[in-house]
């Protein structure tokens, strides 16, 4: 007898496995958890696929082909903003896949996907530039990385919102930021942050090891950093990393609340010392901006290594991050009152994740105006401008 699979049976397959990774993380999530989600044996997913990295590719590119067929259709109709909004909410993980776990594939399959993904925005940048033809190649090429950024926030709400009414309020931001100017001095202050107060000298090693952690953690993931390159880092030898933190998975969890208070101590520093709303919200986006552009390995390192912190300290990761937001949703419907919580969320997101990549994504990381662009993308995002 003939066991026939059902039809579209790899498709159910990568729809799990994206909405595993997407919530737990690459390294969390096994190939037994993905079959039970589809209903499967694990012997049975293996006929599918090889192995967890062949899963976590084909996922990605299954929504990057998703981004292709809706860009291609946007030069017919020249709506980017209805084609990057529609795969943001129909391929809500693509955003923490790509940004997140797809850095721990193996270097080729990087390479690949990168690829990919610079197809993708060539293919927008010429629809921007039919009709936005004064702008610079490498304007307009911000300008997209910018909108796909915006749209990538969405994966990192704890809530998907109601998907007409996201999709409408991320094409009105895809729309703000193409629209935008990238160059030139932003509107609004942007404060210097205060300077952190020197560490005493006893523990210097224990502070450059928590700066080096951040970095290496953040560049190559925890997995894949050993005690060794934390040590050459920092110029001792592995196993003297244990005379400052009894495990590596101590280390990682020092590291990241070490970034958290150099976050809110200048952030929320910024936010509290304005007088007004809408000028806590400037001073809030200013120091945001340039905490990013110095800090670029904190905030990446927060968003791809949460995950991989014991429960208790995930569990307190995870209110900072929502305390945070809760922060700028509040801040921002003050100055926007005509904002819903659904529409502040969608657009703190955004804006958090459009500074957050900027800072890292070559060649235009790079710019000597980026925090200029930056700032004023983010007026753009928040609706100030």
């Amino acid at each position: 007898m003939v066991v026939r699979r059902p039809p579209g049976r790899r498709a159910q397959i990568l729809a799990v496995a994206a909405d595993r990774f997407h919530r737990s993380g690459y390294h969390q999530v096994s190939m037994a958890e993905v079959a039970a989600g589809v209903g499967i044996t694990a012997p049975a997913l293996y006929r599918h696929f090889r192995g967890k990295p062949e899963l976590l590719d084909r996922a990605v590119r299954l929504g990057l082909d998703a981004l292709a067929d809706g860009l291609r259709a946007a030069r017919t109709t020249g709506d980017l903003g209805a084609a990057l909004a529609a795969v943001a909410v129909g391929h809500r993980p693509l955003g923490t896949l790509v940004q997140r776990d797809a850095r721990l594939l193996p270097p080729a399959r990087r390479a690949a996907l990168r690829r990919e993904l610079r197809a993708d925005v060539a293919l927008m940048t010429a629809v921007l530039s039919a009709e936005r033809p004064e702008l610079p190649q490498t304007d307009a090429e911000l300008l997209c990385w910018s909108a796909l950024s915006v749209c990538a926030g969405l994966s990192y709400q704890s809530v998907a919102p109601q998907p007409r009414r996201a999709e409408a309020v991320l094409r009105e931001l895809v729309v703000a930021v193409l629209a935008a100017r990238p160059g030139g001095a932003a509107t609004g202050p942007a404060p210097a942050p205060a300077p952190a107060p020197p560490e005493p000298r006893p523990r210097a090693r224990r502070e450059e090891l928590l700066a080096a952690a951040v970095r290496l953690f953040h560049q190559r993931g925890f997995d894949n950093v050993s005690t060794d390159q934390l040590g050459a880092a920092v110029g001792i030898a592995g196993p003297s990393v244990y005379r400052h933190f009894d495990s590596k998975a101590q280390l990682l969890a020092a590291s990241l609340v070490r970034s958290r208070e150099r976050l809110w101590h200048e952030v929320d520093g910024a936010i509290a010392a304005a007088t007004g709303p809408e000028a806590a919200l400037a001073a809030g986006l200013g120091a945001y901006v340039g905490f990013a552009l110095r800090h670029g390995d904190y905030l990446g390192a927060m968003l791809s290594e949460t995950e991989r912190l014991a429960p208790p300290d995930r569990r307190v990761a995870v209110d900072f991050r929502r305390d945070f937001l809760r922060t700028w949703v509040a801040l921002l419907r003050q100055v926007r009152p005509g904002y819903d919580a659904v529409e502040a969320r969608i657009r703190v997101h955004a804006l958090f994740a459009l500074v957050n990549d900027g800072v890292r994504n070559r060649p235009h990381s790079a710019r000597p105006d980026l925090g200029d662009c930056l700032l004023r993308l983010g007026r753009a995002v928040l609706g100030l401008s």
